[in-house]
């Protein structure tokens, strides 16, 4: 996969979506014009407590129809234009502790009243301005499913879009507690813009939000958002088998050079912060990229400015004795890989559909295939869809509609 290739995908599929006439800009002025300019939520320190509602973005079903079909996402399901909002919410962090953070609440501009939702999820990105609720190149799937007639939220996660911190990547838990709040918030929300959300959840997401996305379902389901009741499941390209799958692929060409060094790169500093690793950069990276991997992930880099300034390869970028590792982990690693590990170790009480792409080297089909024997094992109805000889991007681009469909009711 070469780097624009994997720009494309992790940039979640759709710069274009205003490009070409797509969202003319005296249309969107009209969209904030027409929505609330703000709505305030209540002061305090409750979960899921909605703190602001502020429109972003507004677009008619036929520039929906354009961007998608410029990305080559099938259209079939659209019926609606869509209105966007970012929606601020107060949450926890890793710790417990209380902290806010910012998704994208998107509604169809017709319909009934009441909806149902969709939690859609996102993959690795490094730049926080590019989350959903930020870019407006991070919304194709939002608009597609929206589209299709569901209120969609699209949690930017901690640290990305407008919320604190940086980002403690790959955290699993607090990838978790964040997309759960932001149902809770994107219910209330939508009630404040006139439309409820029954409470039907359908839980979808790409690459790092495919694994996000079966350990949502994993809490809705347990009770963990009171309220929600999980409907299916379609995870695409989610690393599920970090251990297993993930992490030694890094070292025997199953995951592409430039896609493993961004990977391993930001998950050692992400990580760190949360499970001892090292005492010191050096410990882990070679010069001379020790001294600056960790400033890389500030939140302000665009993931090719980060793989610029690195290894071109994994090999390269991590000392001899931390790249035994990734076939042997120990210590902190292994207990980072063992807390982030397990998404699929449960009983799902709805269909499950894997998504994933043959020639896929960013998050190779094995994690789907364990993935779905670890669910089977506890007697899940599961499948593993795969998409053919796509990769990463390709997988995404072609289940999307897919998923659309089968989340209206239809086949996929």
């Amino acid at each position: 996969m070469t780097e624009d290739t994997r720009k494309a995908g992790e940039k979640q599929l759709s710069r274009r979506i205003r490009k070409g006439g797509a969202v003319a800009a005296a249309a969107l002025l009209a969209g904030l014009a027409a929505a609330p300019a703000a709505v305030a939520g209540p002061r305090g320190d409750h979960r899921g407590e909605v703190v602001s509602v502020v429109p972003v973005a507004r677009h008619s079903r036929a520039e929906v129809a354009r961007g998608l079909e410029e990305l080559h996402v099938g259209t079939d399901s659209l019926r609606y234009g869509v209105r966007a909002y970012r929606v601020t919410y107060r949450t926890v962090d890793p710790y417990g502790r209380p902290t806010t953070a910012t998704g994208l609440l998107t509604l169809p501009e017709g319909g009934g009243r009441t909806l149902d939702l969709v939690s859609d999820t996102h993959g690795t990105m490094a730049d926080r301005d590019y989350a959903p609720s930020v870019s407006e190149d991070a919304r194709a799937q939002s608009y597609l499913f929206a589209s299709a007639g569901h209120a969609v939220a699209a949690p930017d996660y901690l640290g990305l879009g407008k919320g604190p911190g940086r980002h403690p990547y790959m955290d699993t838990r607090s990838a978790v507690t964040a997309s759960v709040d932001m149902l809770r918030a994107a219910r209330t929300a939508a009630g404040r813009l006139g439309r409820t959300v029954n409470g039907d959840l359908y839980a979808t997401g790409f690459s790092q939000g495919g694994q996000v996305a079966m350990a949502l379902g994993r809490a809705v389901q347990h009770g963990d958002a009171p309220g929600f009741r999980l409907k299916a499941l379609a995870p695409v390209a989610g690393p599920y088998d970090l251990a297993g799958t993930e992490v030694p692929a890094l070292t025997d060409g199953r995951v592409n050079d430039t896609s493993g060094v961004l990977y391993i790169s930001y998950f050692l500093t992400a990580q760190n912060r949360l499970h001892h690793i090292y005492d010191n950069p050096a410990q882990v990276f070679r010069a001379p990229y020790a001294d600056r991997v960790e400033g890389l992930f500030d939140g302000r880099h665009e993931e090719e400015d980060i793989v610029r300034q690195l290894a071109p390869n994994v090999k390269e970028l991590l000392t001899d004795d931390f790249y035994r590792q990734l076939t042997h982990p120990t210590g902190g690693f292994l207990e980072a890989l063992r807390t982030n590990d397990h998404t699929c170790d449960w009983k799902p009480d709805v269909p499950v559909r894997l998504y994933a792409g043959e020639k896929d080297t960013d998050v190779p089909i094995g994690n789907a295939r364990t993935c779905a024997r670890t669910l089977a094992r506890q007697g899940a109805r599961v499948r593993v869809l795969n998409q053919g000889d796509v990769d990463h991007v390709g997988s995404y681009v072609t289940a999307l509609p897919k998923i659309a469909r089968w989340f209206g009711g239809g086949t996929a």
